[in-house]
This record gives structure tokens, sequence and C-alpha cells, in this order.
């Protein structure tokens, strides 16, 4: 059925008939994207002018105008319907007679209405005052009524608009900056508005208005193709929810994904992000040009003045290096540059360029693309140095990748970086995806390459650490595959090739070892030096780490991970140098310790201590106060059985986040009777302030002599707060790790981060009549992947057979 076939069902039926074809033409499978898109606009047309024609009868002077995306004609199913009843200032009455025999029919449907009634002068004043007006006009489109009228406005409207370019585009840049900042960029957020967002409809939208202001247009290619496919995936996005919706939730991706016929919802995604990379792209380009045109009319009346007439004055053109140059602010091409004859230019002017801290011009990327050769295997010494020059820039790093990226000149250089262009990162720590994660890696190893004495392995390592998240498996072991291949391509040799592999097999060994095991356990010690092997892996491991958790996110990295981190490698280190790693012994309690165990042998109940842990500001932080490592919470209680999923559960009812938690016997003094475990446990308020010690103390205490109900509370607590609809959580797993101690059984539980978690894990291990030595808390987002070193009752690790019954029944009682 065609559109004017499901118009004229809809002719004299009203807004039922119009109500029943527009279900039809939406419900159609075999109709999608731009033509039911159109199809909507032209049957609405029709409806719209049906109405229009009613109410006008003999009124002249009046035109039905539609703007904004209805002018493009383009609507989505739950799109606004934006009208302009336009008139010449005649018969008021009559004109808002005719308004409300438009509006209302429209309103009865339940269909959304932005409308005004403006005569052509009221349109105008309004469009001066406010730009998201104007956008709105330069769409224009006549529906019915004087025909004249309309175009008049359009005409007018259009001049002003050029006329005023110069003062309204830099508030309409401002404006759209605002509007990024705070909707973030639609390239790299899991939960997008399709619309609002750096990179959306919206930005499109402006590169319109400025190709219609003359100043400066936009990059073609593929523009219309982005804005057409992010259109598609808004259209199924209504369809699916049945809302006027722009923001694609989680839990709706899928069900989008399978509308428009998509594998899943990280295909859904990925193309998401590469329409918002080619509008983002687009928009950077362009207004750097307005900016260029802005400037240069600024400055022309007086160059002329002062050359005494109508000499054109030559853009000024600095040298950067072979066959590049800067001009006008931008790195250009020198005239004599031949990229088809020099194959390492692309890579020698994106480094020029990021050194100067300046964009790579939209015509010599364009250029270079168009005319680039391929790099002999292995890559000459200068393609390498380049290459890395280019990584080591720090930010202007980022700009110029993203150049090249939008030309096709990465993927042409690294065939592998394919995989992970655009790949989304389902984990609420990342807030890049795969790809930019690796950019921003390399500008923030850039800062560290001074404390290291390899800075170009350093930096290769932060651009690959992650490229085997393109593939199925480990990513760490198939980016060791990968970075052997690429490194050698690239021209290391066969020592630096070993070296890098190792740095991305390895690249989470630090911290997910600083974070998940007992440092003072020989045995963790010495797996990691095995793994590393050398010092100066070692020092270029360190730097990895601390790069790829600051790149990763704001709660990817803290002080307290910085220090963990920094201990283990010092332990490492010292392993490597020659040392043998000295087996724990029991430290002698301190002065603190004593007073708190003997008052709980004499009260015969727990009592603890809170005191803050500091570190004081490194060499690189401003000088101020020094930075809190958390909070260390030290409790002695008479040694009972619950103790641990008592002060678990106590911590989560005060939302206390336990980083790390060690349990021991405490020798007493000479003369004190009895049995004490003391409780050493580093804490952290998920928000808020600390409680103080005297309300947790007596919850304590009512939680060790049963009166407490935690399970309960923490029960009443969450159903308080339900979880938001969301990506299923894989079940929990709990394995054991029989190597990774020779003091104790080492068992990984990696769950769902929730409240009581780990009152929940101690309370089964409890059940299972294990002795919990110390605990390894670690939440990365909203998993969390915790290590409990277990003896049995006289101190002794568990035998195979019954770590493995233990682990099992863990992993029960969790996903029970």
């Amino acid at each position: 059925m065609t559109s004017t076939d499901v118009s004229k069902d809809a002719e004299g039926s009203g807004p039922s008939g119009y109500a029943a074809a527009r279900l039809r033409l939406l419900t159609e499978e075999a109709r999608s994207g731009p033509p039911r898109r159109a199809a909507l606009a032209e049957l609405t047309d029709e409806w719209l002018t049906g109405l229009f024609a009613a109410g006008a009868e003999s009124l002249r002077g009046v035109s039905l105008v539609a703007v904004g995306g209805y002018g493009r004609g383009e609507l989505s199913p739950r799109s606004d319907l934006d009208l302009l009843l336009l008139h010449d200032g005649g018969d008021s009455k009559a004109v808002a007679a005719l308004a409300d025999r438009i509006w209302y029919p429209v309103w009865d449907l339940g269909l959304a209405l932005d409308h005004s009634v403006r005569t052509p002068a009221e349109a105008r004043r309004t469009a001066g005052e406010d730009l998201k007006v104007q956008l709105g006009l330069l769409d224009a489109r006549h529906i019915a009524g004087d025909l004249g009228l309309t175009a008049g406005l359009r005409t007018s409207v259009l001049a002003d608009w050029r006329n005023q370019a110069p003062k309204r585009l830099p508030e309409l840049q401002e404006l759209s900056a605002e509007r990024a900042e705070r909707q973030g960029e639609l390239q790299y957020l899991l939960e997008p508005d399709l619309k609002e967002a750096r990179g959306g409809l919206r930005d499109a939208t402006i590169l319109r208005a400025v190709a219609a202001s003359w100043l400066a247009d936009a990059p073609r290619e593929g523009l219309d193709d982005a804005r057409r496919r992010l259109l598609d995936v808004r259209d199924a996005l209504h369809l699916t929810t049945g809302r006027a919706t722009d923001r694609l939730s989680l839990q709706e991706q899928d069900q989008v994904a399978a509308e428009l016929g998509l594998l899943d919802a990280d295909t859904l995604l990925r193309q998401v992000y590469e329409a918002a990379r080619v509008i983002s792209y687009a928009s950077d380009v362009t207004w750097r040009e307005v900016g260029r045109v802005l400037r240069a009319r600024a400055v022309r009346p007086r160059l002329r003045a002062m050359l005494g007439g109508g000499a054109k004055p030559t853009a000024e053109r600095s040298p950067l290096a072979e066959g590049v140059v800067e001009q006008d602010g931008e790195v250009v091409l020198a005239r004599a540059a031949r990229p088809e004859r020099d194959p390492v230019l692309s890579l020698r002017a994106a480094a020029a360029a990021a050194q100067a801290g300046l964009p790579l011009s939209l015509h010599a990327v364009r250029r270079m693309a168009v005319n680039v050769r391929p790099l002999p295997t292995p890559w000459p010494a200068e393609a390498r140095e380049q290459l890395v020059t280019l990584l080591g820039s720090g930010r202007p790093t980022v700009e110029v990748w993203e150049a090249l990226e939008a030309e096709g000149l990465i993927t042409h250089f690294l065939p592998d970086w394919e995989r992970v262009r655009c790949r989304p990162q389902r984990n609420a720590v990342h807030i890049w995806t795969v790809d930019r994660h690796l950019i921003e890696t390399a500008v923030r190893a850039s800062e560290f390459t001074r404390r290291v004495h390899r800075p170009d392995l350093l930096l290769v390592a932060a651009l690959l650490h992650d490229i085997g998240k393109g593939w199925p498996g480990d990513h760490s072991v198939a980016g060791e595959i990968i970075v052997k291949d690429v490194a050698a391509r690239i021209g290391f040799d066969r020592d630096d090739v070993t070296v890098l592999a190792t740095l991305v097999r390895h690249h989470l060994l630090l911290v997910e070892t600083a974070t998940r095991r007992d440092l003072e356990d020989p045995a963790t010690v010495r797996s990691v030096a095995e793994a590393v092997g050398s010092q100066g892996t070692l020092e270029l491991l360190h730097a990895l780490t601390e790069a790829d958790a600051l790149a990763t996110g704001p709660a990817a990295w803290s002080s307290w991970r910085g220090s963990l981190v920094a201990d283990l490698v010092k332990r490492v280190g010292a392993v490597l140098a020659g040392d043998d790693p000295a087996e724990p012994e029991a430290a002698a309690p301190t002065a603190e310790q004593e007073r708190l165990a003997i008052e709980a042998i004499a009260t015969g109940s727990p009592v603890l201590a809170l005191r803050a842990q500091t570190e004081p500001p490194s060499e690189e932080q401003a000088p101020g106060d020094p930075e809190p490592l958390g909070v260390e919470l030290l409790i002695a209680v008479p040694d009972q059985p619950g103790v641990l999923p008592a002060v678990a559960g106590v911590l989560a009812m005060h939302r206390l986040t336990v980083r790390t938690a060690e349990l021991s016997a405490l020798d007493l003094p000479d003369g004190v009777e009895g049995a004490v475990l003391l409780l050493n446990w580093r804490v952290a308020a998920e928000y808020g302030s600390l409680p103080q010690a005297a309300r947790l103390r007596a919850d304590l205490v009512r939680a060790l002599d049963g009166s407490l109900d935690i399970a309960g509370r923490l029960a009443e607590r969450d159903a308080a707060y339900p979880r938001r609809r969301g990506v299923v959580a894989p079940p929990p797993r709990v394995t054991v790790h029989p190597a990774a101690s020779r003091l104790a059984t080492v068992i990984e539980v990696r769950a769902q981060d929730a409240p009581g978690l780990l009152f929940r894990i101690g309370r089964a291990l409890e059940d299972a009549s294990v002795r919990v030595r110390s605990a390894h808390v670690s939440t990365p987002g909203a998993n969390a992947v915790d290590a409990f070193y277990v003896t049995g009752p006289e101190g002794a690790p568990l035998p195979g057979e019954e770590a493995a019954a233990v682990a099992r029944k863990l992993e029960e009682t969790l996903r029970g």
C-alpha cells in the first residue's frame, strides 16, 4: 500500500480514519526507515490540510507551516508535530478559531504538538530572540493555505540567518558545547540520548543550519547516512517502547536491535557509535572552519588598510616537519609533499600536528588517505618513531587520532584496530569505548615516560593492551598473540616484542594481585615475579597499570589502590633483585590492639576504634590536604562463632564499603586469660559521613547475641530501593586457587555487588566451619571480586576435596 493509498483511506473519515491509516503504516513490516518517515509526513500533511480547509473556509492570508523535523519531512512514530499557523494580521478571532479546529483534533489523538500562531514579523522577531525557534524555521515547509505567505517567511528567515550568522553562530556553538557538557558524547555512552548527546541528531540539524548560513559547510561524506542511521534507531525505539523517547536505555537495546534486524545490543550500539563519530567529527571540522572564516573577516579590513588597498593577503605557512606545514591554525601538507611517494608522510604529519597541539586539516587528511602507500614490513625506523611521537604527545593526540580514524588511516596502519573500533564496554567502571580507552591510556602513559627506561615500549603497550577485546576468550591472552604480530610488523626486535607481549598479557596482574591477594604471603610475590621476569618489565608494567586505570574512569584508581600496587611492586622488585620474600611472622600487637583486647575480655563484648588513614600528596600532586585512603576499623571481640558475618552485616547496614579485612587471634599479655579475635579492616562510607563508633559497637553487640536480624534489615532496605532494570548480571562464580598460598586456601568469589554480599559470604563460610584468615575485597563497577584466605579449625590449608566442596556450597548459596 502506498502512502497515497493510505491517505485516501483517511480522507473524509476524520481523526479516526487518520489514526487507523497511521497505525497501518507504522505496522507495515516491509516499510521502515526514510520511506516510512516520509510516508508518515505525507499522510499527516493530507490530514492537516483537510482540517485546515474545513476551518479556513473563506479566510485569506493564513497558511499552515511545518517546522523542525516535521518540516524536513521526517516523522518518527512518536515525534512531535511542530506547527506554525502563519497569518497576515487580519481577523484575529477567525485565526484563533482556525487554530482550535486544527490543534484539538491533534490533541484528541494523543499526539504531541508544539504549536504557535504568529505573523511573519512576529515569527522573525521570535527567531531573533530564540535560536531554537530560528533553527526550526530554517526547515519551514508549506502544508496548506497561502503559499506566498509561507514563501515570504522562508525567504526572510534565511536572509536574517545569513546576515546575522557572524553573531549567531558563535552563540550556537557555545550552546552546543554546554549541551554536550550536560549530555555527554553519544559515541561513548551506554545509555545515550540519540538527539541531545554530542554527535546526535541535534548536532546533525545544527550542521544543516551552519551550511544554510553560507559561512562554512560540513564534510558531506557519510553524514547523511549517519543521520539516517540514528533516525532509524529512534524509530525502532519509539515502536518498541510506545513512547516519545530519545534515550536508548539498557533494557530496551535488545528489542531495538531485533526491530532493526541486528544481531544484538552490542551491534546496535556499535552502529550508533559509528554514526555519532561521523557527526562529531563533522562538527569539529565545521566549527573550526566557522572560526577561521570569522577570524579572517575580522582581520581582512585591517590588512587591506595596511597593504594600501586591494592587495590580497597571503596566508603564512610555517614548516613543522618534512612535507608538513602550519597554515591558518591547522596542519596542512607542504606544496612539494607527495603522499603517493612517501608512505611515512601520514604518520609524520600526525606526529607534527600532535606535537604542535594543532588539528590536521580535513583536506590534508583526505589527500593522505586517497594517496596512502602501504608501509614495508617491518616498518622503517622513522615510521615507528613517528608513531611513538604521536602517542607521546599527550592530550592533542586524541583529536589527531580521530582525524586519522575518520578517513580510515588508522586501520590502514593497524588492521587489528578494526575489531576494537567503536566497541562498547558494558561495565560501569569504563567510560569509553575500547578504542578510545586505548588512546586515553596512551595519553595517560605519556605523563609517565620520564619514569621508565623505555618510553616507546610503554606507549605502544598502552595503545595495544586491550587489543584482544575484539576476539573471544580472555582478552589478555588474545592480546598477547596479536601484539606479537603487530610489534614485529612495526619493527621492534625480538626482545622488545617479548616485553610488549608480557605487558599486554599481564596488564591486569599488578592491580588484581594487590587488591585481591595477601601481599604478606611469599607465594603471592613470587608468582608475580615469575610472570614479570625482569626489573625493566616490572617498571613498565607499573606505569602501564596506573595509566590503564586512570584512563578507565574515576572508579578504577585511587590512592588506596595506588598504595597497594606500589607496595606489591616494591616486594616484587626485591625478589627480582635476588632477595627471598620472608615468611610472614605474627606481628607483636600494638599498644592500641592490646588495650582493645583487654577491654574486650573485661567487658565480654566487642570494642572498636575508627581511625582515618591518609597519605601525603605525591610529587605530582598539588600541595594541600592529604588524600584519604579510607578508615581503619579495629575490632577486638572475645573469640566466638559468627564474628565475620556479624561485622560484615553491621557495616553493610551502616552503608560502609569494606576494602580489606584481616582476622587473627591475638596473643594476650601474661596474666590476661581468654581468647580474643582481632579484626583490622579498612572501610569507606558509600556516601555521607561515617557513623559514630558507639552506634557500630551497639549494633555489633546485638548482632553477636542474635537480637539484631541483619538479614531481615538488609532485605527490607533492598525492597525499599528496588534495583533498576538493566542488563541481567551473570551468576556468581566461586573458584579455588590452590597454588596462591602455602599458608591458606584461597577462595575467590566473583559476583554482582549488592548490599550485604560480604555478610552472606561470611555466613556461608561460617556454616562450612572454616576460618577466614584474611579477606581482600575489590569492587570494580558493579562486580565484586573478593578473595578469602581460609584454613581449617587447626589453622592449616584445606585439603583439595574439602576446599572444592566449600566453594560449591558457597556458590550455591550465592546463587540461591
